[in-house]
């Protein structure tokens, strides 16, 4: 398996990256763009990276906030996310540089890219497939599903799965009522599951500690964790034929 940290620039601004993928099998394969929570690119981004890359994808975790930019608390969190959201195109420019730069890449097949992104990151992947980029699959783990995007049927070409907590206070039901609602009327094929008694951050094994530290909502699920894992992996495999 390689895997390598990879320093890029846009703009005027530098940004570390990390690449993934089985270097025993030969051939272009697809490309999955994972895009971190608000904490930042951490080991955490880097690890489903790793899984993703032991699929048989090539996996590429991208930056948003800048490179050694990172958050150990929710109030730095939130300071960094909001210094990227408070620039306006900066978030698009960003994953688009991104999803270039991975499309170049000599095991990729440019034509076949996804998104998966995980909080902050399953909102920007949603996002970018509203904003109609060429993306064939997207994937959102405990991701906000609200937008100010309006989205027009026929705009995005992704097919979308999201993966959220039932119990999850920053996602409550009327949001994800409107997310479905919004969906339909944009002709998009998607599926959404819900798991009870689930709370924001399920995939992140980190999350109860973080949850007890800081005494917000967070919660790592396990059983939720694995079984949205599960479920992306079994999306890919159809969107991408295999």
């Amino acid at each position: 398996m390689h895997s390598e940290t990879i320093e890029y620039t846009i703009g005027d601004n530098a940004f570390t990256g990390y690449i993934a993928y089985d270097d025993s099998v030969g051939g272009k394969r697809p490309g999955i763009l994972v895009i971190h929570e608000w904490w930042g690119q951490d080991n955490f981004v880097r690890d489903q990276a790793d899984r993703l890359a032991a699929l048989g994808y090539t996996a590429f975790a991208l930056d948003l906030f800048g490179s050694g930019r990172r958050a150990d608390n929710p109030t730095d969190a939130t300071e960094l996310m909001n210094s990227v959201l408070k620039l306006p195109g900066a978030i698009e420019e960003r994953f688009r540089a991104a999803m270039a730069w991975l499309q170049q890449q000599d095991t990729v097949d440019p034509a076949r890219i996804a998104a998966q992104g995980y909080c902050f990151g399953g909102a920007v992947a949603l996002n970018m497939a509203r904003l109609g980029l060429d993306l064939k699959g997207v994937v959102s783990f405990h991701g906000a599903l609200g937008s100010d995007i309006k989205v027009l049927p026929g705009t995005i070409k992704a097919q979308i799965q999201i993966y959220t907590g039932g119990a999850d206070a920053w996602i409550p039901p009327d949001e994800v009522t409107a997310f479905v609602r919004e969906m339909q009327e944009a002709n998009v094929k998607f599926e959404l599951t819900s798991y009870p008694d689930t709370l924001h951050g399920f995939t992140n094994p980190a999350a109860t500690e973080r949850g007890k530290k800081f005494a917000v909502p967070l919660a790592y699920n396990e059983l939720a964790a694995t079984d949205a894992w599960n479920g992306a992996a079994h999306f890919y495999r159809k969107l991408f034929g295999e």
